[in-house]
């Protein structure tokens, strides 16, 4: 049986992420051209109310069947900071769809997002060429990763949890002031 101290090696580095997506699912007075009909931007606070008493899911795709995470589960965390609507999702690696959306954020091939959503207030205005709706009020209903979202500026990345690799770090630093006092380094 191994003892206190007993360590392996693998090929392979292990995968710290534990499936965690981050990203913006929206990203606050960013203008886009929606179907070439008229431009839309979202007020910063937009998704306030929602956040405080809303259930939202997270998709792959706007695909109601395939639900990524949820809110009300701890596997989908929402919060409006300076730039956006910022999400913190946990995919579950054993699943099908949370295997896809992993492994297509993690290389790149997706990395967009978007909303679902029911507009409670907005306003327009016809200043331009096209006219300019602002999105004031929104009851967030899902958030989805996908390949090509009409926000442009909309990202999503693979993460590392900071805290696991702290926690990491200060690990190996203690190993190694261990060793120095033993004269192994």
């Amino acid at each position: 049986m191994p003892g206190a101290n007993f360590e392996t090696r693998n090929t392979d580095a292990p995968d710290t992420t534990n499936g965690l997506i981050r990203g913006y699912a929206a990203v606050f007075q960013s203008p886009e051209i929606i179907a070439g009909q008229f431009i839309e931007q979202i007020a910063p606070g937009a998704f306030s109310e929602t956040l405080k008493q809303g259930d939202v899911l997270a998709l792959l795709a706007h695909d109601w069947s395939r639900v990524l995470g949820r809110q009300s589960a701890g596997s989908l965390r929402l919060k409006e900071d300076g730039v956006g609507l910022a999400f913190e999702l946990d995919a579950d690696l054993t699943t099908p769809s949370g295997q896809e959306v992993f492994g297509t954020v993690k290389r790149r091939d997706v990395h967009g997002c978007s909303f679902g959503f029911i507009v409670r207030e907005e306003s327009w205005t016809d200043d331009g060429d096209l006219p300019m709706r602002t999105l004031i009020r929104i009851d967030l209903r899902e958030v989805s990763i996908l390949a090509n979202p009409a926000y442009t500026k909309t990202v999503a990345w693979v993460s590392q949890r900071a805290s696991n690799n702290a926690a990491a770090q200060r690990r190996i630093a203690a190993r190694r002031a261990a060793m120095r006092v033993r004269g192994m380094l």
